[in-house]
């Protein structure tokens, strides 16, 4: 349980730290953080860093990475974005996030330097910013032995790319952001390149042709190394079990064999495979230099991953995910397809305003016997109505519900998955998935009583 005197000093330095620009408004520069780094005589550059982009799947591999370099026998730093429930998520050390207090020591510690650099430049340091300062100071505190960081937008101009990453994942590339990024995707493309730096290893995941070719191009420029999906490396089998999958991992040393997977669907089997090469591309696994096997299988067994599809309940079944477009949206509903036949499917959908939210939508339609559309409470938060007019071309108003609170729509939404259906369908009984945003996501985790992991 957390102190509740350390939660309103967290809370304080919060309000402070929200005085400065949030992370829906981008300042395309690396010149503040660079200049934070230095003041701090570049922490950073005290461990070796292993850099995740792509468009979905950042923090689960992120999580894989670190799991597998933990079990191996790293201690390891992880920085991920955004959190689900609380802010000290973002900065983990030993796989867990640090505490509100040592989150609070760590800005106070920069604190005069951020001053520094605020009063050099026209525009002081953006809260992103000021947070991955926090985590680069406290990895090297520790210290790690390595960090894994996820990019927390794009890649080339993201304040994480201050670091030479060793490693650079670039995941599968597709439309999002777009009033940050643009609608290319080739543009897109490009700026997530920007973390291959020279004398790294890029993991590349499997992309549109298109992708492909601006981030090969990418690799050429800086002479690095390239291993890519469906190649280098690859996932060879996977079968559905208990709780997740077993996989067969094709990886830069060799096959891996009975990997045990504890989360549902073929995105985090490909998740795995890119978190496997890149760690192996790390220690310079090759041909004839695998890692330790069973390291292995107990770092993917270990693996947690709040808010990817995960359990909350039985009877009816109901799960969390933080699908926030529509390439997410489409990666949740194939997994609910392959791995679950139930007889009633209720989605609970909150997103933020700035999303495509007809995109997302049209994904899950096809596995949903109905939606409850609800808000989360972000001031970002679509309006319901606006949400159901979106809905209603796509669903038709017979299989829409809205409750303007997510508490009230989850009840909604479980009352009608435990409406009974024909006894003689062969189907498992109502299930229930709560989506459509990572805030949306948190609130409905700390609903069910889960605390930030």
């Amino acid at each position: 349980m957390t102190d509740p005197d350390s939660m309103q000093v967290l809370r304080a330095v919060e309000a402070q730290l929200d005085t400065r620009w949030p992370e829906t408004k981008i300042g395309p520069s690396l010149d503040r953080i660079s200049r934070l780094m230095d003041v701090l005589g570049n922490p950073h550059h005290s461990y070796p860093v292993i850099q995740i982009t792509g468009t979905n799947g950042k923090t689960s591999t992120a999580r894989m990475v670190d799991s597998l370099l933990t079990r191996i026998g790293l201690r390891v730093g992880r920085f991920t974005s955004p959190h689900l429930q609380l802010v000290t998520e973002r900065i983990a050390i030993d796989g867990a996030p640090i505490s509100p207090d040592r989150y609070v020591q760590a800005f106070r510690e920069l604190e005069p330097y951020i001053g520094m650099v605020d009063a050099a430049g026209d525009i002081r340091m953006t809260k992103f910013e000021v947070l991955v300062g926090m985590a680069y100071a406290a990895f090297a505190e520790a210290p790690v032995d390595a960090a894994v960081v996820e990019v927390g937008l794009g890649g080339g101009w993201d304040a994480t790319n201050v670091v030479d990453a060793k490693v650079a994942v670039v995941g599968p590339v597709d439309i999002d952001h777009t009033d940050y990024l643009g609608p290319d995707i080739t543009g897109i493309a490009r700026e997530k390149a920007g973390i291959i730096k020279p004398a790294s290893v890029a993991i590349l995941g499997e992309q549109r042709p298109e992708v492909n070719r601006v981030v090969l191009e990418r690799v050429a420029e800086v002479d690095s190394v390239v291993a890519r999906q469906g190649q280098e490396f690859m996932v060879l089998d996977r079968e559905i079990a208990v709780g997740g999958q077993v996989v067969r991992l094709q990886g830069l040393g060799g096959v891996y064999e009975d990997i045990y997977l504890p989360l549902h669907g073929a995105h985090q089997a490909d998740n795995a495979v890119r978190a496997l090469a890149a760690v192996e591309a790390f220690f310079g696994a090759g041909a004839n230099r695998q890692l330790d096997v069973e390291a292995v299988r107990e770092g993917f067994a270990s693996v947690v991953a709040p808010g990817r599809m995960e359990r909350m309940r039985s009877a009816p079944t109901v799960f969390i995910d933080a699908a926030h477009n529509p390439h997410g949206a489409r990666a949740l509903a194939a997994a609910l397809d392959e791995e679950f036949a139930f007889r009633r499917m209720i989605t609970v959908v909150g997103m933020m305003a700035d999303k495509d939210a007809k995109g997302i939508l049209a994904a899950l339609e096809p596995v949903s016997t109905e939606i409850v559309l609800t808000r989360n409470t972000s001031p970002r938060a679509m309006d319901v109505d606006e949400l159901a007019s979106v809905a209603r071309d796509i669903f038709g108003d017979d299989r829409i519900a809205v409750e303007p609170r997510l508490d009230s729509a989850i009840e909604a939404a479980v009352q009608r998955a435990e409406e009974v259906g024909d006894p003689s369908e062969p189907l498992a009984g109502g299930g229930v998935v709560v989506t459509g945003s990572v805030v949306t996501a948190g609130e409905a985790r700390t609903l069910f009583g889960k605390g930030p992991a």
